[in-house]
């Protein structure tokens, strides 16, 4: 599948260096990605995970807020600069939010893209932020993380939180999920697996100077 053929911004379309997709973005626009729908992306590290969520980002700016959420203020860190980089020639703001701060933080109606730790969007939520329902996308990055013991709790709430109040497009990404059609279902999503990574991906024992693979 072409990205060329795709109904997509000439920015986003620039910004990709490669011209078809792979398997697993291929996958999710053939899921119905770019009309809104939600999904869980199972893929490996490398598969292009990043780009379904941008493609889903940039479909959704225009018509309402995409939130990127994140379980790591230094991936924050990473995906602001990434996302600061694709928008720099269109009109669209993008800020990252990570702050501890138990605030409403008012500015952030401003933007058009957030970049938000998990605690950070908990914040925002229980402060009954007035911009709420302008949120029409939100990524999930790690979303394994939901059977983590400490962060996990916090994102359960937030997600069924975003699913009662708002119904937005949630596109949940992650390279390992024990439990990949349950959580789709929870979540209310289509389920997008794919095993395709750019480099073989190969298993062996190194002893005394060899390899043996199997």
């Amino acid at each position: 599948m072409k990205i060329a053929d795709l109904p997509l911004p000439d920015y986003l379309k620039n910004s990709y260096n490669y011209p078809t997709l792979t398997p697993a973005q291929e996958k999710a626009v053939q899921a119905r990605l770019l009309e809104s729908k939600s999904l869980l992306v199972c893929a490996p590290t490398g598969s292009g995970k990043t780009f379904v969520a941008t493609m889903a980002i940039a479909n959704t700016l225009g018509k309402g807020k995409a939130i990127y959420l994140v379980p790591l203020k230094a991936l924050a860190n990473e995906k602001y600069k990434e996302f600061k980089n694709l928008l720099i020639e269109t009109n669209y703001k993008v800020v990252m939010s990570t702050g501890d701060i138990d605030s409403d933080s008012g500015y952030l109606a401003n933007y058009d893209l957030l970049i938000l730790t998990t605690e950070k969007l908990d914040s925002l939520l229980r402060h009954k932020i007035s911009w709420l329902q302008e949120i029409k996308t939100v990524i999930i990055d790690e979303i394994h993380l939901l059977n983590d013991p400490t962060r996990g709790p916090t994102l359960e709430i937030i997600l069924t939180l975003l699913k009662d109040l708002i119904q937005p497009q949630l596109i949940g990404l992650s390279a390992t999920i024990g439990n990949p059609q349950a959580l789709a279902s929870w979540l209310g999503a289509e389920l997008v697996i794919d095993d395709w990574r750019p480099v073989e991906l190969k298993k062996g024992i190194h002893l005394e100077g060899k390899t043996e693979f199997y």
